[in-house]
Parts: structure tokens; sequence; C-alpha cells
């Protein structure tokens, strides 16, 4: 069984607007996710039910998902359900005093996935406590990512 929540957040001394135009460019996640190398977004823009077909990387194995952006509230919150183990991942973007604090999250609705994702965990990806760790640690480094590239530009 799969962790129902798995999220962190981070302060950012930026703008919701600066913060969204980054967490909304979705053809730019290979450069924040650790484990998601590239998005390819169909049909320009960003918007609910946005399509993408999604690299991913974990040394030197390497799969693909695809995804649907489920909530789109801009400045607000972006979330997209992967079809091959119906998790959502989220970012939610929360105003602050000294600019916002950025939320990330990993939901597997009652802690369940498909069976071939949890199979693949248990098999190949070393099981589902230590793949969720290193989703958690992912989740650290991508906000760290975030924050830094909105902070500095």
């Amino acid at each position: 069984m799969a962790a129902p929540l798995i999220e962190d957040s981070i302060e950012i001394d930026a703008s919701p607007e600066k913060v969204w135009s980054v967490v909304s460019d979705l053809r730019r996640m290979g450069e924040w996710s650790p484990q998601c190398k590239k998005m390819i977004v169909f049909g320009g823009d960003v918007k609910l039910g946005t399509r993408t077909f999604n690299i991913n990387r974990r040394g030197a194995l390497v799969w693909p998902t695809r995804s649907k952006v489920v909530t789109f509230e801009p400045n607000k919150e972006l979330a997209f359900r992967i079809a091959e183990n119906n998790t959502v991942w989220s970012f939610r973007i929360e105003p602050t005093e000294t600019g916002v604090r950025l939320h990330q999250s990993r939901t597997a609705k009652n802690g369940e996935t498909s069976k071939l994702s949890s199979t693949l965990v248990d098999k190949v990806l070393g099981g589902e406590k230590p793949f969720e760790a290193e989703l958690t640690a992912g989740i650290r480094e991508t906000l760290g990512k975030i924050q830094r590239a909105t902070q500095s530009a």
C-alpha cells in the first residue's frame, strides 16, 4: 500500500505570479525534478485538461508515464494525475508576508496505486518504503531548485 500523501513545502521570497510562472511551465519539469527528466506538453499552453508525456529516470532505468492536468488555478494551484498509477502530483502556492510558501505533494487516494505500479515499485524500484523516501527527497530537491530559480531571477 502506498502512502496516501507525501508532501513538503518551502518559503520563497518571490511573488505568487513569479512562482506560478515556473511551476506552471511543465516543459521545465526536467530542470527541477530528480526523477522526471522531461515533460512533453501537448496542445500549446498548459491549462486544465492538458496532457503530457513524461520521461522518468532513476540511474540506468528509464520509464514513460502520461499525465493530465486536473487542477489549474493561476497563481494558486496546479495538479496533474499520472495515468499509469492514478497518483496526483500538485504544486500549491500560498501567499505569506515575505513571498509565498510553495507546497508540493503526491497523493495516492486511499493509499492505492495501480497493480502495475505497485508491482514495479516492489520488484524493480526497491519496495514501497525506500521508493517513497526517494520521492520525499525528490520533492525537497525540486522545491529547493524552484526556490533558487525564482529568487535569483
